[in-house]
């Protein structure tokens, strides 16, 4: 059963950045093979799609609302993803939550995801 832990978030002010971080923990399969994913929601809105990186790192996939701003790594050497956001704005205020998929491919898409964190709470604000 894989297990997956998000931390990093906090306030922010608008402009400013966040780096958050998922660690994985697997007593089978080493969560390396995993597609990765991050989602948001945000009070009174369903749950969305912000980003995806496969299991070598090498695809990636964005939000249109987050492109040129956050980025999504992985480090498989310590199972963790990140997500880097930089010039967030209030709109960004949501739950993020880490998620992971076991069938190949990048994609947003919430029904394919198998695993899903806990989240943590990214509130920008002045």
């Amino acid at each position: 059963q894989l297990q997956l832990v998000e931390s990093g978030g906090g306030l922010v002010q608008p402009g400013g950045s966040l780096r958050l971080s998922c660690a994985a923990s697997d007593s089978g399969i080493t969560p390396r093979y995993y597609t990765m994913g991050w989602f948001r929601q945000a009070p009174g809105k369903e749950r969305e799609g912000v980003s995806s990186i496969s299991s070598s790192g090498t695809s990636t996939t964005y939000a249109d609302s987050v492109k040129g701003r956050f980025t999504i790594s992985r480090d498989n050497a310590k199972n963790t993803v990140y997500l880097q956001m930089n010039s967030l704005r209030p709109e960004d205020t949501a739950i993020y939550y880490c998620a992971a998929r076991t069938g190949p491919g990048v994609t947003t898409v919430q029904a394919l995801y198998n695993f899903w964190g806990l989240g943590t709470q990214v509130t920008v604000s002045s």
